[in-house]
């Protein structure tokens, strides 16, 4: 088996790239560990909950014993099913912000700052601005003829409203899109969601590809990468219990994760050289970067209780949940099941001093965890809120030599004084916006932390005890000059000291962008099928973003 290009992993940006090459008349091939996408548990939106607690389509990786959170380990969900994250994720579209792109350029990914990647951002959406088309947010900011669709609730539930018209009163800005010109604020929230589908990049870019003769899957556990005299030339992978090579005439392309990413490039000899001698692995290239830089964003469940039974816990049982799955199925996508009730967000600034949001908040109408557990109290809702800039480090190592064995995940989350401040911060400054006068009809008391807890230690504590992770990680093999000794990647995506081999996926960021990684995951697919078809790039953009002009004095 060979092809011009072969992909690792069928995931947000695989399945990007494999569009792309195989559009541009490449002989592409994709290896995928993981399996279909069908069934309503994937595609229903508000079946969230499921995916990424099933082991049919989650690799199950978990951290080590957290020291900052009371030796916890985090759950690190990672899509193992064609689609990768984008299917088992909670569909939230981010872009980002403009300046963590300009911050990514200055770090030494050049013509990766937000004038670059604007037009990829343009090209690869299908943005339909609110409900029905209704217009809505910044036309000219947005694609409207690209492969991934991106929606906006309806927003029926009255507490979408409270939300954003309690952040306007607590003297915060109000946004129609926080993907155009302004992010910072308050307003609706997109996902990538299409008449009622979870819009993932399987459906997106990785079945349109497929329809291509020169594209081809293959169900197949990568081993390592094969490298002959500094070239990769191949895929070792097991398939239907066989080991065998697939062979690549061009280049090899990792889009496994920020997890799996790593952990390849390390057991094919491409890593720190002292930790793979530890584990009797032949060097090939000498990058203490691979593994190292991990990021995520941590957030915790603000939550109240609800005054008014208009919450979505009274379908939190069994039949209220058959009911919005059966009106799903047979109104093809419609009903509650067809959002994601991720339907307000806001973006805010933490302090005066600092030129763009580094909080983000996702509503929900229901006080409920990420594995489905409601609030034992009935009726409520909550702020996902977290910091989205932690100084914190962590790291992706081997757990041996075998490729069948987990990583090591070490996220050394809340290892950095600056982290406690800023999650203080997010407890205080959520209260405040749930005590304004648009939440006096709905609100009753706080659930968790609780009202009690006011003091430094105590606000310490409930995070510690917990924070849990957004499920964004990555920077396990950024991307900056080739004479950058932490570097993976140059900004071209070629893995450093290495010919023939690309990374493209979340792993080459530099530095974590604001809000959900998929948005920005499909972007490097895009564009680093650009740079690997070396036609030329897209030309750069000369939109404006908005910043406070009162960042330096204000924080709101």
């Amino acid at each position: 088996m060979e092809a011009d290009y072969v992909i690792v992993g069928a995931g947000s940006a695989g399945c990007a790239l494999a569009y792309r090459l195989a559009e541009a008349g490449r002989e592409v091939l994709v290896i995928e560990h993981g399996g279909t996408d069908a069934g309503p548990f994937i595609q229903m939106p508000a079946a969230l909950s499921y995916p990424m607690n099933m082991s049919r389509y989650d690799w199950g990786y978990q951290s080590e014993p957290e020291p900052h959170l009371g030796g916890r380990r985090i759950a690190v969900p990672r899509g193992k099913v064609i689609g990768g994250s984008s299917s088992i994720n909670g569909m939230v579209y981010v872009r980002g912000h403009a300046r963590d792109y300009d911050h990514w350029a200055e770090q030494g990914a050049t013509g990766w700052g937000y004038a670059d990647v604007l037009p990829y951002f343009k090209r690869m959406e299908h943005w339909h601005g609110d409900e029905a088309g209704k217009g809505g947010g910044d036309a000219d900011w947005r694609g409207t003829e690209g492969p991934l669709h991106i929606s906006r609730g309806p927003r029926k539930n009255p507490l979408f409203h409270a939300f954003v018209e309690a952040g306007r009163e607590a003297g915060y800005p109000v946004t129609d899109d926080y993907n155009g010109r302004q992010q910072e604020g308050f307003g609706p929230m997109e996902a990538t969601i299409w008449r009622g589908r979870r819009w993932s990049a399987a459906n997106a870019y990785l079945k349109p590809a497929l329809k291509r003769r020169n594209a081809t899957l293959v169900r197949a556990l990568a081993q390592k990468v094969v490298i002959e005299e500094g070239r990769a030339t191949g895929v070792e992978v097991i398939r239907g219990g066989t080991r065998e090579v697939i062979r690549a005439r061009r280049e090899v392309i990792l889009a496994a994760s920020s997890v799996n990413t790593p952990k390849l490039l390390m057991l094919s000899g491409i890593g720190p050289a002292a930790h793979l001698a530890e584990h009797g692995i032949e060097l090939v290239a000498d990058r203490p970067g691979v593994g190292a830089n991990l990021q995520d964003h941590l957030e915790i469940y603000l939550q109240m209780a609800a005054t008014q039974p208009i919450t979505l816990f009274k379908y939190w049982n069994l039949f209220g949940k058959a009911l919005i799955g059966a009106q799903w199925l047979f109104t093809k996508g419609g009903g509650l099941g067809g959002s994601n009730q991720f339907e307000s967000a806001a973006f805010i600034r933490s302090r005066a001093g600092i030129e763009y949001p580094d909080i983000q908040y996702h509503f929900l109408p229901i006080a409920v965890r990420y594995d489905g557990k409601a609030a034992a109290e009935g009726h409520g809702f909550q702020a996902h809120v977290g910091p989205m800039r932690s100084k914190s480090r962590g790291s992706v190592t081997l757990r041996s030599a075998d490729p069948a064995e987990a990583p090591v995940i070490r996220f050394n989350a809340m290892s950095q004084p600056e982290d406690w401040e800023e999650f203080r911060a997010c407890v205080r400054l959520t209260r405040e916006i749930f005590a304004q006068p648009a939440f006096k009809p709905f609100a009753g008391h706080e659930i968790q932390p609780g009202a009690a807890l006011q003091s430094d230690d105590e606000i310490d504590g409930f995070i510690r005890e917990h924070a849990e992770s957004a499920y964004h990680p990555c920077g396990t093999a950024r991307m900056g000059r080739a004479a950058d000794p932490g570097a993976v990647v140059d900004p071209e995506c070629r893995v450093i000291g290495v010919e023939g081999l690309r990374v493209a996926d979340s792993s080459i960021f530099p530095r974590i962008t604001n809000g959900n990684l998929n948005g920005p995951s499909i972007m490097v697919g895009e564009k680093a099928a650009d740079h690997i078809l070396g036609q030329g790039m897209l030309a750069p953009g000369n939109a404006e973003p908005w910043i406070n002009p009162d960042w330096r004095v204000s924080q709101r």
